[in-house]
């Protein structure tokens, strides 16, 4: 075959290349679209690539494409079929690499952005870790800074102290030019310059409280700053052209000042504040932080907590002062008291003594002049002897009786007793007075009230007599009832009596006594005058009563001791009237009380009228008291011996002696050793006589003594023949007579 000298002719496309091709450039085109597009949103979110292998592919895909490029260049000429094999691979391997990276990118960046925000999110988290840690240091070192300041501003008490070291610490600690602290002057219509950190300006300096700046200060609960050319910033003169420094200023709560002041601080009672202003160092550029004004704020709640607790030592101390003072003055006038008490119960004593022993010569001489042969006009002036006597003797023992109740010397004298036969004996005794003014005198006991009771019989029978005695005494004529009874719960809810709370119990019971007379009665408004001591009825005083005006005052405090209540009703003049008292008193079988001996009033079964032969022993220091207590015993028939020393005592006392009566309150003599001697000396009681104490003293102690040291009576002058031959009587009968002290 010839050859031919012309240009091969193109080797004639396959169709199935022309598609792959035309396939790979649809792909190749559309990574190239998507691709740059992914790029972009990527490096926008990331400017990072976790991934090496990414890298790789991004690699491969662009030399592949420069590759297809390269080639590409000998398409646009006639070209073998060897080049059309390799451009065909070089776009089939592009076309791959673009799709996997194409795809892979779409997988990854999701990936790739949640790192990245987790690296924010850890970031910020650091970040806010960072602050929150500079925010504890920060705290930390306030909080050292408000320990270290308390420390020392709490270390002292005193006020003066307590706000000069908070100056000085805080000035140290902030490290600042200057502090100062205002306070309010007397007035409270200024702040006065009180302390400064340097003493650069005068103590004493004044400016309005109402200033503007001020009303700022004072109406917020922080720190404000305030301008340096306020007029409570200028603290320091200046010179030359610094720049004057951050000033900030608080208030301070001044909790209850109480003369808490510069020379002369007023008291305050309503809440008022110092204004304590801080200085930075001039001309620096330094800022006040948020921890320093949080340091200042609670420095500033410190000084007014540490200036309370101060005031209130002060007060404290001054209170403690003003109680000792107090104590001391109490103290003084408690000894003042009780040595006038003393004197008083001294001068009772020996004035009782010193009355009673004239009294017993008065009424035991006319007791025995009354048993001698008298004319009617001297027997009336005998009986008028005794009666004025009797009346005397009572008025003594009323006034010191109502003594012991005011000083509260005066205790009740609790045991068991027949109530029965005390208001019999109260009516045997009062029926003769009254027969003699024709007066009826009835008793109605009631049913239920019980036969013995627990209380003072003494003090009981007392306020008997006198309620009665009065009745008997201003009544002319008419009749006198006595009713008693136990007082129901309903009766003693009606009283409204200030002094008189009635309480029922099963343990005891009220008992209310009611005597109503018919005598000439008493006015309305003269009623509540009753109980007052040395007062009496107006309308009654000019009849002679021979009353002393303490009956009812005495009555009315021994039924306040025995938890009662008196009172007395009258319609008016001429129309009588009634006495009422209720008194409380215990059931003897139901009370702790039965378990004492029950020990009844004794009285001689016969009263002797003389006692012939009797030999009897008296001592006695008073001539006169022992002359008629012998002429007594004489008159009665016995014999008797008179001593008037403890010595003498002694030799003559013998087992012929029956009765001894001696005086145990003699000054110098002490009678109750005396007692115990006897006993010694007769250590068989069939040979020992019957010791009696003759006294003029009706305090309980004495009648508590007699019976500690073995007596076996307690007589209390002054005695009359009747009272003696009775005494006789009971002591030989049964060895033993205590009368009620």
């Amino acid at each position: 075959m010839e050859a031919c000298n012309c240009i091969e002719p193109q080797w004639p496309a396959d169709e199935l290349l022309m598609k792959y091709q035309y396939i790979s450039d649809f792909f190749i085109a559309l990574a190239y679209f998507s691709i740059p597009l992914e790029l972009i949103y990527f490096v926008k979110k990331s400017a990072v690539f976790p991934y090496r292998w990414v890298l790789v592919q991004f690699g491969a895909f662009i030399v592949l494409c420069g590759a297809t490029h390269l080639i590409n260049l000998w398409t646009f000429n006639m070209h073998s079929r060897t080049v059309a094999l390799v451009m065909t691979t070089a776009k089939v391997l592009t076309a791959v690499v673009s799709c996997a990276t194409a795809l892979m990118l779409v997988h990854i960046i999701p990936d790739l952005l949640s790192v990245k925000t987790r690296e924010l999110f850890l970031k910020n988290k650091a970040a806010e870790l960072d602050r929150e840690m500079g925010l504890i240091r920060t705290q930390e070192e306030t909080g050292r800074h408000v320990r270290m300041l308390t420390h020392e501003i709490r270390s002292t008490l005193d006020r003066h102290t307590i706000l000069k070291t908070t100056l000085v610490e805080l000035g140290r600690t902030l490290a600042l030019e200057e502090c100062a602290l205002w306070m309010p002057t007397r007035t409270a219509l200024e702040l006065q310059l009180s302390y400064t950190l340097h003493q650069q300006n005068p103590v004493g300096h004044t400016v309005p409280i109402h200033l503007p700046v001020i009303n700022q200060v004072f109406s917020s609960n922080h720190a404000v700053k305030i301008s340096p050319n306020s007029p409570v910033a200028r603290l320091r003169p200046r010179a030359g052209k610094h720049m004057p420094g951050e000033v900030v200023a608080v208030r301070v709560p001044l909790l209850h000042l109480s003369n808490f002041q510069i020379n002369d601080w007023p008291e305050l009672s309503t809440k008022r504040y110092a204004l304590m202003v801080l200085m930075l160092p001039s001309d620096s550029a330094r800022q006040w932080h948020m921890h320093e004004l949080e340091l200042v704020e609670v420095v500033a709640d410190q000084v007014a907590v540490a200036l309370s607790h101060a005031a209130i030592l002060e007060e404290s101390r001054r209170a403690r002062d003003l109680l000792m003072e107090q104590n001391i003055a109490l103290d003084l006038a408690r000894r003042e008291a009780e040595t006038a008490i003393c004197a008083r119960n001294d001068f009772l004593a020996v004035m009782n003594h010193e009355m009673r022993t004239p009294m017993h010569a008065i009424i035991a001489l006319s007791s025995l002049l009354q048993e001698t042969e008298l004319t009617p006009e001297q027997r009336l002036m005998v009986e008028t002897i005794l009666k004025s006597s009797n009346l005397l003797a009572t008025l003594i023992n009323d006034v010191l009786d109502l003594s012991r109740l005011e000083d509260g010397s005066l205790q009740l004298d609790i045991a068991t007793f027949n109530l029965h036969s005390v208001f019999i004996e109260v009516h045997n005794l009062i029926k003769p007075i009254a027969s003699v003014k024709k007066l009826s005198v009835t008793l109605n006991l009631a049913a239920d009230l019980p036969v013995y009771a627990i209380g003072d019989e003494k003090r009981l029978m007392q306020t008997i007599l006198n309620v009665v005695g009065n009745a008997v005494k201003f009544s002319k004529e008419g009749s006198i009832w006595i009713t008693v009874f136990v007082a129901k719960s309903e009766s003693l809810r009606d009283f409204h009596a200030a002094d008189f709370f009635p309480v029922q119990s099963d343990n005891h019971f009220y008992l209310r006594v009611q005597v109503k007379d018919s005598g000439s009665g008493i006015n309305p408004q003269d009623l509540p005058k009753l109980f007052t001591k040395f007062a009496q009825n107006q309308s009654l005083a000019t009849r002679n009563s021979g009353g002393s005006g303490l009956g009812l005052a005495i009555c009315k405090r021994f039924v306040n001791l025995m938890e009662g209540h008196i009172w007395i009703e009258s319609e008016g003049l001429g129309k009588g009237c009634t006495a009422n008292f209720i008194v409380k008193l215990g059931y003897p079988e139901r009370s702790n009380e039965s378990k004492l001996p029950f020990l009844p009033k004794m009285r001689a079964t016969h009263v002797q009228t003389n006692f012939p032969g009797l030999k009897v022993l008296v001592m006695d220091d008073n001539g006169v008291s022992r002359s008629v207590t012998k002429g007594l015993l004489e008159h009665l028939g016995c014999d008797v011996t008179t001593v008037s020393s403890t010595d003498e005592f002694l030799q003559v006392i013998s087992q012929e002696h029956k009765v001894v009566f001696m005086d145990v309150c003699v000054p110098g003599i002490d009678g109750y050793e005396l007692a115990v001697q006897i006993h010694e000396k007769f250590t068989k009681r069939h040979e020992r006589p019957v010791l009696v104490a003759l006294t003029g003293n009706i305090n309980k102690m004495t009648k508590e003594s007699c019976m500690r040291v073995g007596m076996d009576g307690v007589i209390l002058k002054p005695v009359s023949v009747e009272k003696m031959r009775s005494v006789l009587s009971e002591l030989l009968e049964h060895r033993v007579l205590f009368e009620a002290m």
